[in-house]
C-alpha cells in the first residue's frame, strides 16, 4: 500500500477502534530500544521476576520482535478502560472482608480485549484491497509491552512500572495487534511523573528498589497470584486483607483524576461485591471453580486462593474463625495447612 493510503487506513482504524469500545488506539513500529532490554535483562539477573520463570523463556524474542514473526512491520497498541467507579483503598479497612484486585472483579479481561481485537483486525482487513495479515495478543507473547506501549504514545511507564496515560491515568489493559503493513507511527510518550512517589510510598511491602525498579517477589500481586507455596512469614501480615492483587499503587496515582469510568459492563457487574473470609475460606476445588467461572482468579486454583485467604484472616484479629481454621490444619495442601497453623497464632497473639 501506497503511504498516503496507509495514512487514510490509520485514521479509519482509529474511528473503528472507538466502535469496538477500545478507549484509545496508537502506532509504532517493532523496534525495541537497547536500553529497555538490557533493564529487563537485568531486571531477571537479579532474581526480581521470583518463580515466574517463563519470562526468561523465549527471551530473544522480547529484544527484537521480527523473531516472533519476521513479517511485522507495525504494532497497533489497544487501550482497554477499566477504571472502576469506588476507591480501591475503601475495601482495606474492612479486614473481615477479602479485598480482591479491581481488575479480576468481573471476567477475565483476556477474553474481552480478544475478541474486541478479533473484531477491530476482520475490519482492518475488509479495508485493505490487497491481502493483509496480523496477529493479535494480550498477554500471550513475549512482548515488551509497556515499553512498545511508550512507544507507540500510549502512555509512560511510571515509578510504579506500570503505565500512566494523561487521558486514562493507569486503569486500562493493552491489547496488541501486528501487522503486516507498514502504518505511520504515533510519536512516543515522555515521562511525566516529576517529583511525584505517591506509588513507591504507598507499597505495603517495600517491593520498589527504587524508582522505575520493582523486585516483583515482593509485590502483593505477585505474591498472591503467581507465588507457589508458602509466603515468606516476614510478608505474611503485609498482606492485610489483599486475597487477589493490589491495586495500591494504581490507586494513588494523581493522573486518575483525568480518566473515566469503565463504560465495558463485563468488568463491573462484582465491581463492589464484597465476600466474607470464612465463606471463601472452606471452599473445596469444585466449589472454587464454580464460583469464579471466567475469571481471573480461577487461573491460581483452590490451593492458593484459600492460602492468601488464610492469611487474611490471621490478619483479620477475628476469633470467630478459629474452627475453620482448626479444620484446615489438615488440608491436604501444605500451603494451606502451613497458613492455618500460622493464622492460629496470629489470632492468639490479637486475642489473647
Amino acid at each position: 500500500m501506497q503511504r498516503s493510503q496507509l495514512i487514510k487506513l490509520k485514521a479509519q482504524l482509529k474511528l473503528e477502534a472507538k466502535k469496538c469500545g477500545f478507549a484509545d488506539i496508537r502506532f509504532t513500529d517493532p523496534i525495541i530500544e537497547k536500553e529497555a532490554f538490557e533493564n529487563f535483562k537485568k531486571f531477571l539477573e537479579l532474581g526480581y521476576n521470583g518463580q515466574m520463570s517463563w519470562m526468561e523463556n523465549n527471551l530473544a524474542w522480547r529484544g527484537e520482535p521480527k523473531l516472533m514473526w519476521q513479517d511485522v512491520k507495525s504494532i497497533i497498541v489497544l487501550a482497554e478502560n477499566y477504571k472502576p467507579d469506588f476507591n480501591p483503598l475503601h475495601y482495606l479497612h474492612f479486614k473481615e472482608k477479602a479485598n480482591i484486585s479491581v481488575y479480576a472483579r468481573g471476567l477475565d479481561y483476556h477474553k474481552v480485549v480478544k475478541k474486541k481485537l478479533k473484531s477491530l483486525s476482520l475490519r482492518m482487513g475488509s479495508m485493505c484491497e490487497e491481502e493483509t495479515a496480523v496477529k493479535i495478543f494480550v498477554d500471550t507473547a513475549p512482548i515488551m509491552e509497556k515499553h512498545v506501549a511508550q512507544r507507540a504514545g500510549m502512555g509512560w511507564q511510571g515509578k510504579h512500572t506500570n503505565l500512566v496515560s494523561k487521558r486514562l491515568g493507569n486503569w486500562f489493559f493493552l491489547g496488541f495487534i501486528f501487522s503486516n503493513l507498514d502504518i505511520p507511527p504515533d510519536i512516543p510518550e515522555t515521562d511525566h511523573c516529576g517529583s511525584c512517589r505517591s506509588c513507591i510510598d504507598i507499597c505495603p511491602t517495600n517491593a520498589f528498589v527504587s524508582p522505575y525498579k520493582l523486585d516483583a517477589s515482593r509485590c502483593i500481586s505477585y505474591l498472591t497470584i503467581e507465588h507457589k507455596g508458602p509466603i515468606s512469614q516476614e510478608l505474611r501480615p503485609l498482606l492485610g486483607n489483599r486475597v487477589y492483587g493490589c491495586d495500591d499503587c494504581l490507586a494513588i496515582c494523581p493522573w486518575n483524576k483525568f480518566s473515566k469510568k469503565a463504560s465495558e459492563i463485563l468488568y463491573s457487574e462484582q465491581s463492589k461485591k464484597s465476600w466474607d473470609l470464612g465463606g471463601l475460606a472452606i471452599l473445596d476445588d469444585v466449589e472454587f471453580r464454580k464460583m469464579f467461572v471466567g475469571s481471573p482468579i480461577k487461573r491460581i486454583g483452590r490451593d492458593r486462593f484459600v492460602r492468601n485467604i488464610i492469611y487474611a484472616i490471621g490478619n483479620s484479629g477475628d476469633p470467630s474463625h478459629e474452627s475453620i481454621l482448626k479444620r484446615l490444619i489438615y488440608d491436604n495442601d501444605f500451603a494451606v495447612s502451613d497458613a492455618a497453623n500460622w493464622a492460629l497464632k496470629e489470632l492468639g497473639k490479637k486475642n489473647g
